[in-house]
C-alpha cells in the first residue's frame, strides 16, 4: 500500500513538473524570435487573409535604395549572420537592384532583426552597420558584412570601417559606446509588430513575405503590384 501511495505522488510530482517545462518554453518562444527563414509560403497580393500594414510608418527613419516615390516599397528585416539573408542578398537583392530599383519602380528598406539567442555577433554587426550610416556609407557596410562575413565580431568591423575609408576614430566611438544599439532593438520591436517572425522577412506594399525565396517570386509580386 506504501508503495502505491508513493508512485501515485511521484507520477503527481513528474506531471506537474513537465506543465511548468511546458508553459516556460511557450512563454519564451512567444517573446523572442529565433529563426532564420530559408523559404515559407507567402500570401499572395490580393489574398483576404493578407495583413496589410502601413509602409510609411514600417520605415522608420532607415535608409532608403532607390527612387523615394517609387510605387512598390520592400521593407527587408534581417539579420547579418543569417545564411539565408545572405542568400538573399547573393541571389536575389542584385536582381532586385537591377531591374526594379535602378528603373524607379521599387524603393529598397533594410531594417535590423538579429536574432541574438543563435547569432552572437548579429547585434553588434547591426551597430556596425548603423554607425557607417552616420558617415554616409550604409550600404557599403552592409554589402561588406554579408560579402565577408561577421565571424570577426566587432575587430572586423573595426577593420571594415578602414577598408572603406570611413573616419575610424568616429566609427569605433560609436561602435563601442553602444550608440545605435537602441535603433536596432527598435528595428527589431516593428518587425515582430508587423507580424515578422525570422530572417530574412519583408513586407511589399503592405503585405508579408517570409524566407529567402528566389526572384522569380518577388518578380511576380512586384509586377503584379505594378499592373
Amino acid at each position: 500500500m506504501r508503495k502505491k501511495l508513493i508512485q501515485f505522488w511521484l507520477s503527481v510530482v513528474q506531471t506537474v513538473l513537465l506543465l511548468v517545462i511546458v508553459i516556460q518554453l511557450s512563454a519564451l518562444g512567444s517573446v523572442t524570435p529565433t529563426k532564420a527563414v530559408q523559404n515559407e509560403p507567402t500570401l499572395a497580393p490580393g489574398d483576404d487573409a493578407a495583413p496589410v500594414l502601413d509602409m510609411e510608418a514600417l520605415i522608420d527613419d532607415d535608409v532608403v535604395l532607390g527612387d523615394e516615390n517609387a510605387p512598390v516599397t520592400i521593407v527587408e528585416w534581417s539579420d547579418f549572420q543569417c545564411p539565408y539573408c545572405a542568400r538573399f542578398y547573393s541571389q536575389t537583392m542584385a536582381q532586385i537592384k537591377e531591374q526594379y530599383v535602378k528603373t524607379g519602380k521599387v524603393k529598397f528598406v533594410y531594417r535590423d532583426f538579429p536574432l541574438t539567442s543563435i547569432h552572437p555577433n548579429a547585434q553588434k554587426a547591426a551597430e556596425a552597420a548603423g554607425c557607417a550610416q552616420e558617415q554616409g556609407k550604409f550600404w557599403e557596410m552592409h554589402d561588406t558584412l554579408f560579402e565577408k562575413g561577421v565571424a570577426g565580431g566587432v575587430a572586423s568591423f573595426k577593420q571594415y570601417a578602414k577598408e572603406l575609408s570611413l573616419d575610424s576614430a568616429k566609427f569605433d566611438s560609436c561602435l563601442d559606446s553602444g550608440k545605435r544599439a537602441s535603433e536596432v532593438q527598435k528595428d527589431l520591436q516593428d518587425g515582430v509588430e508587423a507580424g515578422i517572425t525570422g530572417t530574412p522577412g519583408f513586407a511589399i506594399n503592405g503585405q508579408v513575405l517570409a524566407g529567402a525565396l528566389p526572384f522569380e517570386n518577388f518578380k511576380q509580386i512586384i509586377d503584379s503590384l505594378l499592373n
